[in-house]
């Protein structure tokens, strides 16, 4: 082992060619010949943020981070067509395939445990275990939490939710709320496109902690990261994520064969708890911590020590847990 290059640095960038014109941006750091672990990050639309790796041991795993399409540097940026949970998916396995890995730890937050989710029980055999936080199911009753004024965010968060909702007429069901801000997204007119992508940005970030942040999101985000993360994630909610209802509980069955650890906080605004419970259940070889003191973030402290457990204890004496 003497000699490879032990550190959360990124050692290597590409570029990877997938299906219908897109290119996918991926990156490796942490131990060459270490576990693979694939990093799925949120939105969709986040794109890799800061820092991500820092739950993982860099002497233990190999961290493979991909930007999913229409975000970060892949390409074309902010192109919702021929983006689908499905070719997600099949990216997912180009690249695995690409660098020659026969199986990882799967590890994703939000939007990004809803993927990984959705990859293992298309993929079982190329999973190990799966490593999810503030757990996304992509129900009709979660996009109805996070969009409806009835939802619990909105009940929560009342004053945000009018700053978010006033860019649009009608309320009455997500998938008209989100059809408003795809045609405001749009928009002929920047000024009117812009406001409203920063409006949604804001609302996922002003209830994505425990205690709301002090200042705008937007504010501290790039324009390019306001539009992916608002454009693609609008874009998934309108068409359901692409998958039927309730696909995910419903296939759990596919999921019974490798260990998973969910994390999520008690009063997280954007993905509910109710969702960690019920994954939790359905799958007997899973373990479930609910951090009391936390929101959705993943930097929150009480989820960030959790994960970081999490990662420290696997495959400890060579085992595969």
């Amino acid at each position: 082992m003497d000699g490879i290059f032990h550190t959360n640095a990124v050692y290597h960038k590409q570029m990877i060619d997938v299906a219908k014109g897109h290119k996918i941006y991926v990156e490796q750091s942490g131990n060459p010949e270490g576990i693979p672990l694939l990093y799925l990050h949120g939105g969709p639309g986040a794109g890799l943020g800061k820092n991500y790796q820092w739950p993982f041991d860099p002497l233990k795993y190999r961290v493979i981070g991909i930007e999913q399409r229409g975000c970060g540097r892949s390409t074309p940026f902010g192109d919702t067509q021929h983006n689908t949970t499905a070719l997600l998916l099949d990216d997912i396995e180009v690249v695995r395939k690409q660098l020659k890995i026969h199986s990882w730890v799967v590890f994703g937050g939000s939007w990004g445990s809803t993927l990984a989710l959705l990859y293992a029980i298309a993929s079982p055999s190329s999973v190990i275990s799966l490593v999810l936080r503030g757990v996304f199911l992509a129900r009709q009753e979660d996009f109805d939490w996070f969009l409806r004024p009835t939802g619990c965010a909105a009940q929560i968060y009342p004053e945000a939710y009018e700053n978010f909702s006033a860019h649009v007429d009608d309320l009455s069901s997500s998938n008209k709320i989100c059809q408003q801000f795809i045609e405001l997204f749009n928009s002929d007119l920047p000024a009117q496109s812009f406001a409203a992508l920063k409006s949604w940005y804001d609302w996922e970030g002003f209830i994505s902690r425990l205690i709301p942040p002090q200042i705008l999101s937007s504010d501290l985000g790039s324009d390019s990261h306001i539009k992916s993360l608002a454009l693609l994630e609008c874009h998934y909610l309108l068409n359901k994520c692409f998958i039927p209802e309730n696909y995910i509980l419903d296939n759990s069955s596919m999921l019974s064969d490798f260990p998973c650890h969910i994390v999520h906080g008690r009063y997280d605004m954007v993905c509910k708890v109710e969702s960690a419970y019920a994954l939790h259940k359905a799958l007997p070889l899973s373990t479930l911590k609910i951090v009391n003191n936390a929101g959705h973030s993943m930097s929150e402290v009480g989820i960030a020590n959790e994960l970081t457990r999490i990662m420290n204890s696997m495959f400890e004496f060579g085992s595969q847990q």
